[in-house]
């Protein structure tokens, strides 16, 4: 009697642990619902502003190649050194300034000589050297370029244009796409009938370009010659903004 007593207890005692169990259960997986349709509940709008400010530039820079080729390599490098020299005086007097250039490349390198028969003849010794320029003065850079070919160099690598100071300028773009972006966040809301919370993130891009200008001219070792002064366009150049904003929505 005494054993059924107590067998019908511990029947009891599960019956309660296995209630109190499920309970919980149940009560995570509701939370955990709960907690599942709040982070889906959150609306969000994403939308891109766009900046640019066309600017005209102010500065180029350029450069000016000298390649020289001898029997020796004393010979090839002072050749070349003479008329690098001679590049920077003419520069100078132009109203460049010494600052403004500078040695970008210099290299020496052995040209194997060969016959008709492609038997070996001799060895000339080729010496490169770019210098890099700065013109600041526009208006001159047609009489520079003049200047430098003048003065022996054969070789124009590349002319870029670019403007000093062009922090004002990202500025003023950076603000117009902020602002485009605020604009069209405004429209949209009103538009499906929404308000706009904080803005939850904000992402910008920024780049500038200039209107190509294509190689002015490249020599091989001789002597460029001028018959006038080279036409020079600066062209353009356009700073713009990207900017991403993610709205909360009410």
């Amino acid at each position: 009697m005494k054993n059924a007593k107590w067998m019908r207890i511990l029947a009891a005692i599960m019956i309660v642990l296995v209630f109190v169990t499920a309970c919980g259960q149940l009560t995570a997986s509701n939370n955990s619902e709960s907690k599942v349709e709040n982070v889906n509940s959150v609306r969000t709008l994403t939308i891109t502003g766009h900046g640019q400010v066309t600017l005209v530039p102010d500065i180029a820079r350029v450069n000016v190649g000298v390649n020289s080729r001898e029997a020796d390599v004393t010979s090839a490098v002072d050749e070349n050194n003479k008329l690098a020299k001679a590049i920077t005086d003419a520069l100078v007097k132009k109203g460049v300034e010494v600052k403004d250039i500078q040695t970008a490349n210099f290299n020496v390198y052995p040209i194997q000589q060969y016959n008709n028969m492609g038997e070996q003849t001799g060895v000339l010794y080729s010496v490169d050297n770019t210098l890099y320029i700065t013109v600041r003065d526009l208006k001159t850079l047609s009489e520079v370029l003049d200047a430098a070919i003048t003065a022996g160099a054969n070789q124009i690598n590349g002319i870029s244009f670019d403007i000093n100071e062009r922090t004002e300028a990202q500025n003023k773009a950076r603000d117009l796409a902020l602002k485009d972006a605020e604009n069209k966040a405004k429209d949209v809301a009103k538009t499906v009938g929404v308000s706009l919370d904080e803005i939850q993130s904000i992402t910008i891009t920024n780049n500038s370009y200039a209107q190509p200008y294509p190689m002015y001219g490249m020599g091989g070792g001789e002597k460029m010659s001028m018959d006038s002064s080279v036409p020079i366009s600066a062209g353009q150049i356009v700073v713009t903004y990207e900017v991403y904003l993610v709205y909360r929505i009410k």
